[in-house]
């Protein structure tokens, strides 16, 4: 039985997949992903990715970071792809666990979502807290609140925690699963990486373009195209 045979009987086969994914799974949706040779940190820009999307960044100069945010992090035009679609499909996926911020599990289909790092499709006021949908604001610049607050995305940015009840829900569930498939994540972002500590399960699948450091505790891995595999199990 060849691999990609083997993940479909595994798929068949489970009563509580959770699905782990990172920006690799929206690569093929148009949306650049963080740490290949074309993503986000490495484009050249003089200062670091991770220094404009940092929290203190944000309050220090809101300006660059809506330019950099708007133009580089948000695609309203992006739309969900095979991939997206095809898990959303599986009626034994428990949950959907996403280190992403573009929507595109819930426009897919999916119904139990836990965005780790928040959504660009919600906004709140950093003062008076009244909440903003994207299509309300320009994420290109800075927004203003009718209290004369600033508009921020409920991102998680670089020097913040992320929400407690979703990263329990998130941890809940991949600690209740029989199957846990990590789609496009290099798995180096921490504190989310950590959470595969808590799955018990029996099916530890990786798909994933480059290799990660967990593939050797993988039960299958497949370093190809997300898109690839799924058109080769449906």
């Amino acid at each position: 039985m060849d691999k990609y045979a083997k993940l479909k009987e595994i798929i068949a086969s489970s009563q509580r997949i959770v699905v782990f994914t990172g920006a690799g799974i929206s690569v093929p949706s148009g949306i650049p992903d963080f740490r290949s040779d074309n993503g986000l940190y490495n484009q050249g820009d003089y200062i670091r990715p991770e220094e404009i999307i940092s929290h203190s960044f944000f309050m220090k100069n809101p300006s660059k970071f809506f330019e950099f945010y708007g133009n580089k992090m948000v695609y309203p035009e992006a739309m969900p792809n095979e991939a997206h679609k095809y898990f959303a499909s599986l009626k034994n996926v428990s949950a959907v666990v996403t280190q992403n911020i573009d929507n595109l599990h819930q426009r897919g289909g999916s119904k139990i979502v836990y965005e780790l790092h928040g959504s660009v499709m919600r906004n709140h006021c950093i003062k008076c807290h009244k909440f903003y949908p994207l299509e309300k604001i320009d994420p290109k610049k800075v927004n203003y609140c009718d209290c004369g607050g600033i508009i921020k995305p409920d991102v998680t940015l670089y020097e913040e925690a992320l929400d407690y009840e979703v990263v329990n829900k998130a941890v809940d569930a991949i600690a209740k699963a029989d199957t846990l498939i990590i789609v496009g994540t290099s798995l180096v972002v921490y504190p989310a990486a950590s959470y595969l500590q808590y799955f018990r399960g029996n099916n530890l699948i990786l798909i994933n373009k480059s290799a990660t450091s967990y593939d050797h505790i993988a039960d299958l891995v497949f370093n190809e195209d997300v898109i690839d595999v799924v058109n080769k199990i449906r």
